[in-house]
């Protein structure tokens, strides 16, 4: 495709264009076509474009169609590798149909996803497995990879892609043995590079972009120069994303794997050379040992918080120690195999981690630990990412697209173009908002129920049960109650389990980690009058339009922890510099993830029902009004008998054969 200017767009969102000829259901709305004009004059003019776009604008074809009809090469970044299908299998080709455009696609994903020939046939050749169930699904994983054309594993439906056999099946950037791999000809993520390498439009996910750009690991850091869009769609993630991946960790479970791979090659190539293998057992106890000297799981944990533990000391200690001799050992069999010689270079650059970590002494950078139930991580992670950002912007003169149903307080942008570095740029970006074209007065009710308690305070959860049941009761199931901790989430769950039998209800209640997400939602849906208590995971990307889901109750205001140490640092650092924390970066956090919380529950047209806020700071603190403004424009109401009667009229809910339930 040869470059052009971007034509104005209009004509394909017509009543009687393109998109309404081919796509079911198209109905062209005033803000999708804004913002499609929007995006190909940035586009057209190489420019930085930060859009925040209401649920149900369609922002997808928005910026799907000047990216098709732009004649040169885009990459579009999504939030999640769900919705990163979602727009290569569905949104994409249905819009290349419509607009008969001949542009080539790919999905390209980070390795983890893609089979691996030799590391797939090593374990069946070796027999490792810890389940019977494991070397049942690596001899699926064998037989589908014979007529896979991607290797994604995605497209493996027999296997599920939490099977713990993807780990032996999938390579690393630490073990991946490139060019010298046997099979490398027909090598997947090859593949799938090549193929992004020669498309018009590529679609990425933001974890891959970060990766592959900060890491030059062979994929993107060749797509950015030649691309001449860049798109983020769910850009709200990008100032987390792009702090983990300007960060640095080193993790217990590459640790394990790094000693895994080396008794392998070690029993392959070094066979004669026993102290290998003392090694690598050595190395695994001390690994094993440092997450033990670790309190708590599913924790993150700052330095002042470990620096009184002696045993964490004396852990870390040994296992710079066991690093540094296994470096010593590695390097001296480097010589004898490529294998051998990439161990060496990962104990290298995991010892390096280890002692950075140690040792780092930087105002700008905050160390700290993650913990889960089996492994931890080291973690370094710098407390402003705007500068790093906007040198990758300013050194790719393209046009940069930033757009999210969530991403400014109100119509101000300020705070996610100060954490970018766009604010800094010359010109400086245009912002754009969006409504939804949803009628939010007639569809929803924003319910903020009167004589809650203090958030802190010991009853809380059990208040939230309270006021939350009669809604709950109303609806007939459909309900969402998203938590703001785990802890709270189970005292909710148990609350209205409780309530539900006293009152001999047979609603189905579901809890965050039954099933994965997908499989809870599934459920969800498929059930018609279920009760679902999650945490965090479901505050955002979850979709249940229509009569399934008519109540969203969120708990508290999802301010993050006080203790994350992630947090606490950032909030001295800001203060140092004479600036609030709170107004400029904790408030705004925290309305976004509202928005995305709210957001939940108005999926269509046709869809109607409650929010609940449950914290009173919504009305009784001054900064509450910044949050409520940024809701959607729902009537409101603080009377239970008027939200109640509200969800007495609502359509009864559906049995999985569409059927109303008996007495509904």
């Amino acid at each position: 495709m040869s470059v052009s200017a971007a034509p104005d767009v209009s004509r394909y969102f017509a009543d009687d264009g393109p998109l309404a000829r081919v796509i079911p259901g198209f109905r062209a709305r005033p803000q999708q076509l804004e913002m499609a004009n929007a995006i190909a004059g940035a586009i057209q003019g190489n420019r930085v474009l930060v859009a925040e776009a209401g649920t149900g604008t369609g922002k997808t074809f928005a910026y799907l169609v000047p990216a098709l009809v732009s004649g040169g090469k885009v990459i579009i970044s999504t939030g999640t590798k769900t919705l990163q299908d979602q727009l290569f299998h569905r949104d994409l080709p249905e819009v290349r149909k419509a607009l008969k455009v001949p542009v080539t696609t790919a999905l390209l994903k980070g390795r983890a996803n893609y089979a691996c020939h030799y590391h797939a046939q090593r374990a069946v050749s070796e027999g490792r497995f810890i389940t019977r169930e494991d070397a049942g699904y690596i001899r699926q994983v064998i037989k589908w990879m014979e007529t896979s054309s991607t290797g994604d594993k995605a497209e493996c439906t027999g296997v599920p892609e939490d099977a713990t056999v993807w780990l032996s099946a999938t390579s690393t950037r630490e073990n991946c043995l490139g060019q010298d791999c046997p099979n490398a000809k027909e090598c997947f993520v090859m593949g799938a590079r090549r193929a992004a390498q020669e498309a018009d439009v590529v679609v990425v996910n933001h974890h891959l972009f970060f990766a592959d750009v900060m890491l030059r690991d062979t994929g993107m850091a060749e797509l950015l120069p030649a691309c001449n869009t860049v798109i983020f769609d769910e850009a709200h993630q990008l100032p987390e994303t792009a702090s983990l991946f300007f960060g640095e960790s080193a993790s217990t479970a590459q640790l394990l794997e790094l000693a895994r791979d080396t008794r392998h090659e070690g029993l392959a190539h070094a066979r004669d050379f026993t102290p290998l293998q003392d090694a690598t057992r050595a190395l695994e106890k001390a690994t094993k040992d440092l997450r033990l000297a670790i309190p708590g799981e599913n924790a993150r944990l700052g330095w002042d918080q470990l620096e009184p533990n002696k045993d964490f000391h004396t852990a870390l200690d040994e296992l710079e120690e066991q690093l540094a001799h296994f470096v010593t050992l590695t390097e001296s069999q480097a010589e004898r195999d490529e294998a051998l010689q990439r161990c060496w270079q990962r104990a290298t650059e995991m010892h390096e981690r280890v002692t950075r970590w140690r040792r780092v002494d930087e105002p700008d950078v905050i160390r700290w630990v993650e913990v889960f139930s089996q492994s931890a991580s080291l973690n370094l992670t710098p407390l402003k990412v705007g500068d790093i950002f906007r040198k990758q912007v300013e050194g790719n003169a393209k046009a940069w697209v930033f757009t999210s149903a969530t991403l400014a307080v109100g119509k101000d942008f300020g705070h996610y173009n100060r954490d970018l570095g766009l604010a800094w740029l010359e010109p400086p970006p245009q912002t754009e908002v969006w409504g939804s074209p949803f009628d939010y007065g007639a569809q929803g009710l924003l319910y903020a129920p009167s004589d809650m308690p203090d958030p802190n305070s010991m009853d809380y959860a059990d208040a939230v049960v309270e006021k939350a049941f009669p809604l709950i009761r109303a609806a007939r199931g459909r309900t969402f109650v998203l938590c703001t901790s785990l802890r709270a989430m189970q005292r909710i769950h148990e609350g209205i389990d409780r309530k539900l039998f006293r009152e001999g209800l047979d609603f189905p209640l579901l809890i965050q980690g039954q099933g994965s997400r997908s499989e809870l939602l599934a459920r969800f849906r498929d059930l018609g009058n279920a009760v679902l208590v999650a945490s965090q995971s479901f505050w955002e990307g979850v979709d249940v339009p229509g009569d399934a889901l008519s109540v969203v109750v969120i708990d508290k205001l999802p301010f993050s922890p006080p203790d994350d140490p992630v947090l606490k640092a950032r909030v001295a650092w800001m203060e140092k510099q004479g600036r609030n924390p709170f107004m400029e970066y904790q408030l705004p956090r925290a309305v976004i993830n509202m928005k995305q919380g709210a957001g939940r529950l108005i999926r269509t047209e046709r869809d109607r029902g409650v929010l609940m806020v449950c914290d009173p700071r919504m009305i009784t603190k001054p900064y509450g009004k910044m949050v409520w403004r940024s809701l959607p424009p729902m009537s409101r109401s603080r009377v239970e008998d008027e939200v109640v009667a509200f969800l007495e009229k609502l359509p009864p809910p559906k049995d999985p054969s569409g059927l109303p339930f008996s007495g509904a």
